[in-house]
């Protein structure tokens, strides 16, 4: 707008017709202005016709705890204990020889004769 008044302040305000074409260019210039922004962003190599989502997973299962009868019998797990792993083995056989006062090199033949039998 700046321009314009300095266009008819130059000329001492008489020549009306000066502004008028100034002002049609600024607004042509505004109009024919590509759009610079958009409602939404859609990135280059994409399609504006997306598939649609998949449906959400379907709710988890939500089930009743049995409740205890107190006249039921009660039912033992009469499962064997697990074995002993072979460190754990050496573990008890180093402690067994470490306990009965054996020195080092004697706890480490214990510890082999025990744990492997």
């Amino acid at each position: 707008m700046l321009p314009a008044v300095l266009l008819a302040i130059g000329r001492g305000g008489r020549d009306i017709f000066d502004m008028r074409i100034l002002i049609v260019i600024c607004l042509a210039c505004a109009l024919l202005a590509p759009g610079t922004a958009s409602a939404q962003f859609i990135p280059p190599g994409s399609s504006q016709l997306n598939p649609p989502l998949p449906p959400p997973p379907p709710p988890p299962r939500i089930e009743v705890p049995v409740i205890p009868q107190m006249d039921a019998p009660i039912t033992q797990n009469y499962a064997p204990a697990p074995q002993p792993s072979f460190s754990d083995r050496i573990t008890t056989c180093l402690d067994e020889a470490a306990a009965n006062g054996l020195g080092p090199s004697a706890r480490a033949a214990y510890s082999r004769a025990c744990a492997n039998q």
